[in-house]
């Protein structure tokens, strides 16, 4: 069996923590900033962790097995 590849536009957008979840750039934080209060473009500022539906997919993309919890 050939290894499975690392996605590597994943690898760009996702880190995962140490426990094992997974951290990515919150969303709506790039354009139309003006009417987004100082206090939520600094929240989205700071990496999010990745919501539990996306996680498994993502961890998918990153590649090696014991990543996403598959035995």
């Amino acid at each position: 069996m050939p290894k499975t590849k690392t996605h590597s536009g994943a690898k760009k957008r996702f880190r995962l923590t140490a426990t094992g979840k997974v951290r990515g750039r919150s969303a709506f934080s790039t354009h139309i900033l003006e009417k987004k209060s100082a206090k939520r473009k600094r929240r989205q500022g700071r990496p999010a962790v990745i919501a539990k539906v996306d996680e498994k997919r993502v961890k998918t993309l990153l590649g090696s097995p014991h990543r996403s919890g598959r035995r």
